[in-house]
């Protein structure tokens, strides 16, 4: 099979699907690969590396598209490049399909079969496949080090000759992925940090990594489905907020990391929030791309309101371009090889990371969250 690889258009992205070793472990494997010139420049992969890895460097994206059989991108396709892609071929990258619908109608309309990497399920053989968590693990990293960059002090306590500095006070809100990596890279700088989740049982887990958890009492509308946060009251937001609020109001640095799947981000961070904040306080909103957790947050800029810096940047994984490549090809590379050989798919529909990530074939979509409730119920 031919596997395209295609330099990444999006504003703001420096990524790409597949690296140098990859590439050559694919071609290993039996698989032609084929890559557009400059793909994984702007990661720090030369062209002669993918060369030397054997594959071929193609300098035409129209005509990979409509040869490959395998595209294997980061970010979704748009509707000009659906329609350049030959009847049957198969599209790996992230889709967010619930969000996506006019995405996933052409792709179904095209013949296209669409395996989405933010819907891979979270089971223990899926792991080293799970795109969400790879790329999220890197932002809560990033997000510290944004943020500690933005702030006018230094983050550990610091005794000195001229004077004692007090450590600096982070709260982060939301404890998956990227908020665990958040508290442990803020803890590793030396702050005080605060997390506050609506789920009481990743209590534990943020202890163990020095935290301190801001408790608020649980509540029966909120609802978890595959470690993700699936459906919470408002009356339990509201609560959330005032629990909070004093923490906010007393902290240097507030990161959020809050979302709820094929919906807009919560609101965590009101404008009246912020202005409790200290003058010179930063706020990085993770959750900025779908909306944000904080009111006044803005994409793809950094602002000051009120005399705080908030920080909308929506692509943190981009940010660090050659680790978040790495790991992002590992996870999309193994997936190809659990669903696929050198001589074409398996189609095990039944199989549940195939049935969990497959979004339309054949003409159809096949997802449960994109089929009409009635169908999704039986499938």
């Amino acid at each position: 099979m031919k596997l395209a690889v295609l330099k990444e258009t999006n504003d703001h992205e420096t990524r790409v699907s597949v690296t140098p070793d990859i590439a050559k472990s694919l071609v290993d494997a039996g698989f032609e690969c084929l890559v557009e010139k400059g793909a994984g420049v702007s990661s720090y992969f030369e062209d002669k590396e993918y060369s030397d890895a054997g594959a071929t460097i193609v300098d035409n994206p129209a005509a990979l598209y409509a040869d490959a059989d395998v595209i294997l991108k980061i970010n979704a396709p748009n509707l000009d490049e659906i329609k350049s892609m030959k009847s049957g071929a198969v599209l790996m990258s992230f889709i967010f399909a619930v969000t996506n619908p006019e995405l996933v109608d052409a792709c179904a309309e095209a013949k296209i079969s669409t395996f989405s990497m933010d819907a891979i399920p979270r089971i223990s053989k899926a792991q080293s496949m799970d795109a969400l968590s790879s790329q999220s693990n890197l932002g809560g990293y990033k997000s510290v080090i944004l943020a500690a960059n933005a702030l006018g002090k230094v983050f550990p306590l610091l005794m000195t000759a001229a004077g004692t500095l007090k450590p600096s006070r982070v709260v982060i809100m939301g404890a998956g992925v990227a908020g665990l990596q958040a508290i442990a890279t803020a803890k590793r700088l030396g702050a005080i940090v605060e997390v506050s989740d609506i789920r009481p049982e990743v209590k534990e887990q943020i202890k163990s990594l020095g935290g301190k958890f801001i408790e608020v009492d649980s509540d029966d509308a909120v609802e978890t489905e595959g470690g993700y946060v699936k459906e919470v009251s408002e009356e339990f937001l509201k609560k959330q907020k005032e629990v909070v609020a004093q923490h906010v109001a007393n902290a240097d640095i507030v990161i959020t990391t809050a979302l709820i799947p094929g919906r807009k981000a919560p609101v965590l961070i009101t404008e009246d929030m912020v202005k409790s904040m200290s003058f010179g306080s930063v706020i990085l909103d993770m959750a900025v791309a779908q909306g944000g957790n904080c009111e006044v947050s803005e994409v793809h800029k950094t602002v000051v309101k009120h005399g705080v810096t908030i920080i909308g940047e929506a692509n943190l994984p981009a940010l660090l371009p050659l680790n978040a490549s790495q790991l992002y090809a590992k996870n999309i590379s193994t997936l190809l090889n659990h669903l696929a050989d050198k001589d074409g798919f398996k189609w095990e529909m039944d199989e549940e990371i195939t049935k969990g990530s497959l979004i339309t074939h054949n003409g159809e979509k096949v997802h449960p969250t994109v089929l009409p409730k009635e169908e999704a119920s039986t499938s």
